[in-house]
């Protein structure tokens, strides 16, 4: 699943391109995970004014309302004036004075809806619980540490439930808590202060190197150019069970949580 240095790094690759763009035409393909909202035609004539990123949800500002857009499980976004006719995985289409923004989504799982505003009861059901960004200002070590203590389950979960913090998916929660020395199955609430404000640390690092990177692809996941990204070849921990630790050359630990694969090393995280 794309995760927030996947989303992030597709937004950063199209958003400076479409802006200003006016909506020529939309096409639909096959349904997704929740209806547009909208009849189609109602974004024709409508300006693109920017594209912003909350969690893992791309939010295109329009003149007269909004699109929030999610890639599911396998999806991803291509954008440009010279695409290839649409294909079978192809399911939504913005056709723009600027060049076309397509959803490619095998899966299906992804979304495309159309909001009146971020108060919206449609956008806010989509965005409401969202936690803080990992990225922004708003995200302190001391609000952190407050948000584990309520919290008594596994840090992994915590992380991956997106209410502490938003968008820290599997791949990046594991490698955040090698950084910070904390072994996944720790109960949140038994992190102390000063354990907090190096995971809070290891996630702002660990996620902005994804960014950096251009994200991971571990199987089909692509920029708005084509490009893959590169971050998983990096990664300490995350996909490499019985493999020997790069630190202390232990055997990569790999267990189940949530039913999502959690790796980390017995040695050098501790409890």
């Amino acid at each position: 699943m794309p995760e927030l240095p996947e989303v992030e790094v597709t937004r950063l690759s199209f958003a400076g391109r479409i802006a200003g763009a006016s909506i020529e035409a939309v096409a639909l393909g096959k349904p997704l995970r929740w209806p547009l909202g909208c009849e189609p035609q109602r974004l024709v004539g409508q300006q693109v004014l920017g594209v912003r990123r909350r969690g893992k949800y791309l939010l295109v500002d329009l003149s007269d309302g909004l699109l929030l857009l999610h890639l599911g499980m396998s999806g991803s976004l291509g954008f440009g004036s010279g695409l290839s006719a649409p294909g079978k995985h192809d399911h939504f289409e913005l056709v723009t004075s600027q060049g076309t923004l397509r959803l490619n989504d095998p899966r299906r799982f992804g979304a495309v809806v159309y909001a009146q505003s971020e108060a919206d009861p449609v956008a806010h059901k989509l965005l409401g619980r969202l936690g803080v960004e990992p990225l922004s200002e708003a995200f302190e070590a001391a609000a952190f540490h407050q948000a584990l203590q309520r919290r008594q389950t596994a840090i992994k979960q915590v992380l991956l439930g997106g209410e502490a913090v938003v968008g820290v998916g599997n791949i990046y929660a594991s490698e955040a808590l090698f950084l910070a020395g904390i072994r996944p199955t720790t109960p949140a609430c038994r992190i102390s202060r000063p354990r907090a404000a190096l995971l809070h640390r290891a996630i702002r690092e660990v996620l902005t190197q994804a960014v950096t990177k251009g994200g991971s692809t571990l199987k089909d996941f692509s920029n708005a150019h084509g490009e893959a990204g590169y971050f998983q070849l990096e990664a300490m921990v995350y996909d490499r069970g019985g493999l020997p630790c790069k630190v202390c050359t232990a055997s990569i630990k790999s267990i189940r949580q949530g039913q999502r694969s959690t790796f980390y090393c017995a040695r050098c995280q501790k409890p």
